[in-house]
């Protein structure tokens, strides 16, 4: 999961990345990059890091321009070395900077065809490179001096016929425009909006609607599964759809955990969906346990608080902020290593112990991935003076892994695989435990646009339908801890030749 931007603007549009950037940090916080056009050459300032450690007074004055792309990454793919840091960049053909939200499934294949066919070496372990010099490819077979919208989605056609997982890309071509573009079955979210200036029309690309509201934007309507937008540098927006049969699936776990409250995606609104979870989580809760002796509904921030208030309001009890948040400590799922992520919770949240003292307490969490999380916060509620502590899952049981840009762990790192609700409960120390069921999840999220959702964390269903048990011991492989420590050594292996536009 990352964070992509872009804008075509009337004036510098340097700030306004920056800001939007910074309106998507909860999307990744391993990296963050910018790169800008002006005068036939384009600006580049990316590197390992939160958006505001990245980008200095210095690094601002130098992204000139009034078009420009970026992205906040955290790592799915490849070492977490800055050479891997995007927006990406290829001279040839054209001069394109590419920055991607997603995960290539047969990225092997396609860095064999792209050697094979067009001699392209690829510097990094990033699939986001792989895509970019697809992309690449297609326009240089097209053997033109000048290229038009028409060329562009024809490049487009030709990733979605070779590319297969989930993507939501932003590309930026040199003296032409902004290319936004989404996998055929829509499973990452991108979306646009435009707003009407005194100097002419202006129009942003964003990862989520949040970006394009706080830049005081019009939200218009998301990008299509396997459409394409193309803006030109002087503002005119073109829309093609580029995918023979796009089936508009999109990835659930957004909704549950990755986006803002209040963003839209696909026409969701996150904030109500959340709500929604916890209305249907506490009918559960009173049909399983009617007479359940639950004092206070306490959330463990941040994600979960909207669907907790609603679940305290039907169970009508009392609903209590029992942890403070350290907001500076990164999302612990995706940390590396048990030790690390075990030490930045008991960073992260520290208990307001009159909130527990002596109460029957029910901690509510958006779901439930290794368990490291809620383990360590079930204790905390205990040595706050909790007497009874019970845990509801505003989420299925995740049990497979995300292949499509999520970074979950290797399956045996998932606390629910192959594990009853009962096991997972003593493993995590609850007094009992509770899961939102999967078609009632679906019911809170779905609307009439939406047919079905990439649900494959908790079924093991995957959409793209070309997942196999060979794909999944690979991922095993690369995913596992100790594979992952070991890649950290490869950041002074890795020659960046992407810092140097």
């Amino acid at each position: 999961m990352c964070g992509i931007i872009g804008i075509v603007g009337q004036s510098k549009v340097n700030q306004a990345l920056y800001d939007g950037l910074t309106m998507l940090q909860h999307r990744g916080q391993d990296a963050a990059g910018i790169v800008t056009y002006k005068n036939n050459r384009l600006y580049l300032r990316k590197n390992n890091g939160l958006v505001r450690d990245v980008f200095h007074t210095r690094h601002m004055l130098n992204l000139r321009g009034k078009m420009g792309i970026g992205h906040v990454r955290y790592p799915t793919a490849g070492c977490e070395s800055s050479a891997e840091a995007q927006p990406f960049y290829v001279n040839s053909p054209y001069g394109i900077a590419l920055a991607h939200n997603g995960n290539l499934t047969n990225v092997e294949a396609l860095k064999n065809d792209l050697f094979r066919e067009g001699l392209r070496h690829i510097n990094t372990d990033s699939d986001s490179e792989v895509l970019l010099n697809v992309f690449a490819h297609e326009l240089h077979k097209l053997k033109k001096l000048q290229i038009n919208q028409n060329d562009i989605f024809k490049a487009v056609r030709g990733i979605h016929k070779q590319c297969r997982g989930g993507y939501a890309v932003i590309a930026m071509i040199t003296g032409l425009g902004i290319l936004a573009f989404r996998d055929p079955y829509g499973i990452r979210p991108i979306v646009f909006g435009k707003r009407q200036t005194e100097a002419g029309m202006e129009y942003i690309i964003a990862s989520e609607s949040v970006a394009i509201d706080v830049l005081g934007f019009e939200l218009v309507r998301d990008i299509a599964p396997g459409e394409a937008i193309f803006i030109t540098v002087d503002g005119q927006l073109y829309t093609h759809q580029c995918a023979d049969s796009p089936i508009h699936s999109p990835c659930i776990f957004e909704i549950v955990y990755m986006a803002r409250p209040d963003s839209i995606m696909d026409g969701i609104s996150v904030y109500k969906a959340r709500l929604r979870m916890g209305k249907t989580l506490a009918k559960k809760i009173l049909r399983l346990y009617p007479k359940h002796d639950i004092d206070v509904v306490i959330p463990v921030p941040d994600t979960s608080r909207t669907a907790a208030v609603q679940l305290a309001y039907i169970l009508n009890r009392k609903y209590r902020e029992g942890f403070v948040k350290n907001r500076y400590i990164p999302r612990t799922f995706i940390m590396q290593g048990q030790s690390l992520r075990q030490k930045s919770v008991r960073q992260k949240l520290n208990a307001i112990n009159l909130e527990f003292k002596n109460k029957n307490v029910l901690l509510v969490d958006d779901s439930i991935v290794r368990g490291t999380t809620c383990q360590q916060i079930i204790q905390m509620a205990r040595d706050a003076g909790a007497k009874k502590v019970y845990f509801a899952s505003a989420a299925p049981p995740v049990r497979y892994p995300n292949v499509y840009g999520i970074d979950m762990p290797s399956v045996q790192e998932l606390l629910a695989h192959n594990r009853t609700t009962e096991e997972i409960a003593q493993l995590i120390g609850a007094d009992w435990l509770i899961y939102q069921d999967l078609e009632d999840l679906i019911a809170c999220t779905r609307n009439k646009n939406i047919k079905q959702f990439d649900t494959s964390c908790f079924t093991g269903h995957y959409v793209t339908r070309d997942i196999d048990q060979n794909y999944l011991d690979q991922l095993e492989k690369h995913r596992n801890n100790a594979e992952k420590m070991k890649r950290q050594g490869c950041d002074t292996e890795l020659l960046d030749l992407n810092h140097a536009v």
